[in-house]
């Protein structure tokens, strides 16, 4: 049998998002690494430049022609390595060409420096000596790059510069240094969704050269206290008020910039008190957070500036504008830098939804990313290997949807305040003829979008709750802090609710994990007056055979499927396409892994469906921590493809053959 092309206008795409440590390593017969990174096909198209999940920025002049090129480190799965984006104009603020792989390891904590000019690059205890040629091949011993081990636990950034502290003419060390013990991480709100555990810390250390042998001192005091800034400190001394003195500007685990001005001397810094920094528009905020700020003269201009990465791999220009008010130096808001267009992305932890949203013929995707945002990426052509326009950010009665925890909405805490995680379906839910948008995200509020345009101009109006006809008090995983609104849908946290006719009735039913992490199917039905939801069944079981744990098999061999067993902030995560993926006329689950795994649909009968757990369709590893598929049909042979988004944010397309 083959794929029915209506079944594509069905969204029967969930996808399961596995914790890497969780993950099934079961491997099928097929292990070509066959997942091709998404390319946009439009020549002409400028998009916000970027690299994979986490950007360490090392703006430079990489090819020596005298303008300042970026150079990005990347830890991240798969998009890891250093990716030089050239400056082709000598422009302050180019469209930079896309980026060239120059090495395939990422360098761990580094840090650029700029000394009398040039860039020096350290990683903790020691510099690297040749970077241009050899990036960390080449290195000189500093100081025990351990020695903050034994003063701190939980370290998750240990970030070492040099800089002539005292003026003394020698190169000392300063160290930042990230200390979560306090913060523990996950599931510790009371039940008024207050935090009890500490925040994240931040300390500035200085490592002194003393007649060229180095001394651990202490932590850097400002207004009479160790500077403790927000965790991810990235500290940067330069002189950004221009009184001939350094200044201190620190970043932090979320979005703001630390200002800590020197009110002592050149030879002997004295720090006031931190403040944010701000101009006219309010605090200087990243887009996103885990920011990674460089200082130097970008524009060259005579004062400096910051360079800042951010948690989605995007790079932003913070342009000093040499200006002070009330003593503090004046900076603009952050500009995004440009790329040329190579390869479609949007943010990170990216949820494609292949849908014909503007009703032109040809499937566009809308998809969700881990700053909460929902965005539209128009197919412009509809050919077999489409032209893609940059994505566009939805907004929902007039204001751009951003679903975001904020203080208290995530599982593992307030650090993590400008996430969102939003995932998603795209149907007709109201049955009115217009496609609406269905999202579950970071708190796991399962909640839509109306569609309240017309054919072809689709306009979304505000937020509305799912509600389901629950009988007595509405659940939620039992270690959400808040309680839901009575007839609410309230899942685990991260996982794709997908909308599907399951009983082909005309009614838009809903298949995704219920509050205790098993697969559900919650049935729509006509009261009268709405169309409601009824409390989810567990009608997919594993078949017969299935694996244990022990040897990779994911729950009860002939129990219904427990997709998320954990707690807290290891719940969830689970997203899931349904298709007939093997053409065998049946309903298959395509589900990721190190990439994605299928489980076949392997018998059904009436109120009960087994699936066994086949394996990862390829050896290629592309999930760090979360994939997220979608089925399409560009070349319209009635075989469903596979289109799967990574933690990078960008796209990987697998033709079914």
């Amino acid at each position: 049998m083959h794929w029915n092309k209506s079944l594509l206008l069905i969204p029967f795409f969930l996808i399961l998002a596995y914790v890497v440590s969780d993950e099934p390593q079961i491997k099928t017969s097929n292990s070509s690494p066959k997942f091709e990174r998404l390319a946009y096909n439009n020549p002409d198209l400028t998009v916000d430049l970027g690299v994979g999940l986490w950007a360490s920025p090392l703006p430079m002049d990489y090819d020596n022609d005298g303008d300042y090129d970026l150079l990005v480190s990347c830890s991240d799965v798969p998009f890891n390595g250093i990716f030089f984006f050239e400056n082709t104009s000598g422009d302050s603020f180019p469209v930079f060409a896309p980026a060239v792989k120059v090495s395939d390891n990422p360098i761990k904590h580094i840090q650029v420096s700029y000394v009398n000019g040039e860039p020096r690059f350290l990683r903790p205890g020691e510099e690297l000596t040749d970077f241009k040629n050899t990036f960390a091949d080449t290195s000189k011993a500093l100081y025990p790059g351990d020695v903050f081990d034994k003063l701190h636990n939980n370290i998750r950034f240990n970030q070492w510069k040099y800089v002539d502290y005292e003026n003394d003419g020698d190169l000392d060390i300063i160290v930042g240094i990230q200390d979560g013990e306090d913060y523990g991480w996950d599931n510790a709100f009371d039940d008024h969704g207050v935090w009890t555990n500490g925040p994240l810390h931040g300390y500035v250390y200085l490592i002194e050269n003393v007649n060229g042998t180095y001394a651990l001192k202490d932590k850097i005091v400002a207004g009479g206290a160790p500077i403790d800034v927000y965790g991810a400190p990235t500290p940067n001394f330069d002189d950004y008020d221009n009184d001939g003195d350094l200044d201190i500007i620190c970043g932090e685990f979320m979005d703001k910039f630390t200002w800590f001005e020197n009110i002592g001397t050149r030879e002997n810094p004295k720090y006031a008190k931190g403040m944010y920094l701000e101009n006219e528009s309010g605090i200087i905020a990243m887009d996103l957070e885990m920011i990674l700020p460089v200082s130097l003269d970008w524009d060259k201009d005579g004062d400096i500036d910051l360079v800042v990465g951010d948690e989605d791999g995007r790079v932003a220009y913070v342009e000093n504008t040499g200006k002070t008010k009330n003593g503090m130096p004046v900076f603009n808001d952050p500009k995004y830098f440009q790329q040329k267009a190579e390869h479609v992305k949007f943010g990170a932890l990216v949820t494609p939804f292949s849908t014909d949203w503007d009703d032109d013929g040809d499937e566009d995707l809308i998809c969700g990313n881990s700053a909460g945002y929902i965005a539209f990426i128009e197919n412009l052509d509809g050919k077999d290997t489409p032209k893609w326009d940059a994505p566009k950010l939805l907004s929902a009665d007039d204001e751009t949807i951003r679903i975001q925890a904020g203080e208290s909405g995530s599982i593992q805490g307030p650090c993590e305040a400008k996430w969102g995680y939003t995932t998603l379906s795209v149907e007709d839910w109201n049955n009115d003829g217009l496609k609406d948008i269905i999202v579950n995200s970071i708190w796991g509020k399962v909640v839509w979008y109306e569609n309240i345009g017309t054919k072809g101009n689709p306009k979304l109006g505000a937020e509305k709750p799912i509600y389901v006809q629950w009988e007595g008090k509405t659940p939620k995983p039992e270690w959400y802090w808040w309680d839901p609104e009575p007839n609410t849908l309230a899942s685990q946290w991260r996982t794709t609710p997908t909308v599907i006719d399951w009983n082909k009735d005309g009614l838009q039913d809903l298949v995704m994990l219920d509050p205790e992490g098993y697969l559900s199917y919650y049935e729509r039905f006509n009261n009268g007056n709405n169309l409601l939801l009824k409390p989810g069944e567990r009608i997919f079981h594993f078949a017969n055979g299935t694996y244990d744990r022990k040897n990779n098999r994911i729950g009860n061999a002939n129990g219904p499927l427990r997709l998320s067993e954990k707690k807290y902030g290891s719940s969830g995560r689970r997203k899931l396409a349904f298709g007939d993926w093997d053409a065998d006329g049946d309903i298959d689950i395509l589900a990721n892994g190190i990439n994605a795994v299928l489980w076949e649909n392997v018998g059904q009968t009436h109120g009960k469906v087994e699936f066994k757990f086949k394996g990862n369709l390829s050896d290629l590893k592309l999930a760090g921590h979360s994939t997220s598929p979608t089925l399409v049909d560009w070349d319209k042979n009635d075989i469903p493809d596979l289109l799967l988004g990574a933690e990078d944010g960008y796209l990987y397309y697998w033709k079914n053959d």
